[in-house]
């Protein structure tokens, strides 16, 4: 598949490249905070596909869609044998193997035998997810500011005719694509979060979208670093969208020196997504651990 557009690349803001070249998704593919976000995605998928007409996924920070978990990347930092390795080696009680087969059953059909009769050891970020657990009739728009990586991402995605992979920066992309001819689906904000302004950039995007398209399903990640920001922003969210807003966080007491704690936003949530995930997190937590003190939130958000 070939990248079907150009804005704001890099190439012509060497500011924004600065900003953004620095994150690279392959060393943290699979960690804790991936395996929260694509179980609560793959749910929330499930959850859409019940009814009968088309729904579309928007990925604005799609990222190249497949990461080789024994590559030099992830090697590097190990983090996914701490995430998706320990949530495969687990022996979940059968409530929650259903819940977590859609997701578990993704991350198997992305991976293939090679000549010597190996399985392979990648793990699928999003776009990859989302397609995966879309139907026929679904489709999916990824967005993906750095060309390079959206090439990337366009060879993962191959001629499926369901998907387009745009080279374009995920915030504008979140005012030209909401809402879709669909008038069903989810959105993915995922940003880097490499950049001092992003929470106030985020909370614009997501306050426009959100007023054109005030029935779609909104997903919100964050790093959970600095406790008082994500508060004002939560504060200011629930202040503007007048509709269901559920907090999701997961702390694994890790290492201070590094990401140990992530969360979601869902704004119109399914009706039963927080009775799936108050089960889900209770088993996760746990697994997830890296030390004493991980826990889990699961409110709803009121202004």
């Amino acid at each position: 598949m070939a990248v079907i557009g150009l804005l704001d690349s890099p190439a012509a803001n060497p500011c924004l490249a600065a900003s953004l070249m620095n994150y690279r998704h392959a060393f943290h593919a699979g960690n804790f905070a991936d395996v929260l976000k694509h179980v609560v995605l793959a749910r929330i998928l499930v959850h859409l596909r019940e009814k009968p007409a088309a729904f579309r996924v928007i990925d604005t920070h799609a990222g190249a869609g497949l990461f080789d978990l024994s590559g030099p990347e992830a090697s590097r930092t190990g983090e996914w044998k701490n995430g998706i390795a320990r949530v495969r080696a687990a022996a979940p009680p059968a409530d929650i193997a259903v819940l977590l087969a859609p997701y578990l059953k993704t991350i198997a059909a992305c991976n293939h035998h090679n000549k010597g009769g190996l399985v392979s050891n990648d793990y699928p970020g999003s776009p990859l997810i989302a397609l995966h657990l879309m139907r026929p009739q679904d489709h999916l728009t990824a967005c993906e500011i750095v060309p390079s990586v959206a090439n990337i991402l366009a060879d993962h995605v191959g001629r499926d005719a369901r998907a387009k992979v745009i080279a374009i920066d995920g915030y504008v992309a979140l005012k030209a694509y909401v809402p879709p001819k669909e008038r069903r689906g989810v959105v993915l904000v995922d940003p880097p979060f490499e950049r001092l302004d992003e929470f106030s950039g985020l909370l614009d995007a997501i306050t426009k979208a959100w007023r054109k398209w005030p029935t779609g399903i909104y997903m919100v990640w964050y790093p959970l670093k600095e406790k008082r920001r994500v508060a004002a922003f939560s504060r200011e969210l629930a202040r503007i969208v007048t509709r269901k807003l559920l907090r999701i966080e997961l702390d694994i007491a890790g290492d201070a020196d590094s990401l140990a704690a992530a969360g979601l936003f869902v704004i119109n949530p399914p009706w039963r997504l927080a009775d799936e995930l108050a089960v889900l997190l209770a088993w996760l937590t746990p697994i997830l651990a890296r030390g004493t003190g991980s826990a889990h939130r699961l409110n709803w958000v009121c202004e």
